[in-house]
């Protein structure tokens, strides 16, 4: 397996160690993280972004169109 600098594989290839200093800033790697976060979140409800904001605009007391 290739190797590259600030990433390092443990026994069985499942999990990876990735220097944060090294590559934190690196859009790809956000972009694979955060399919990690979206599908540990499947199954979860969803709800629509005009009902999030108004439920949100409700509890902060602010004007419902802002």
């Amino acid at each position: 397996m290739e190797t590259v600098a600030g990433i390092k594989y443990t026994g069985n290839r499942r999990y990876v160690r990735v220097d944060l200093d090294m590559y934190g800033e690196n859009q790809l790697l956000e972009d694979f993280l955060d399919l990690i976060e979206i599908e540990a979140r499947k199954g979860e409800p969803a709800y629509p972004m005009d009902e999030v904001f108004a439920r949100e605009n409700k509890r902060r007391g602010l004007e419902a169109n802002v």
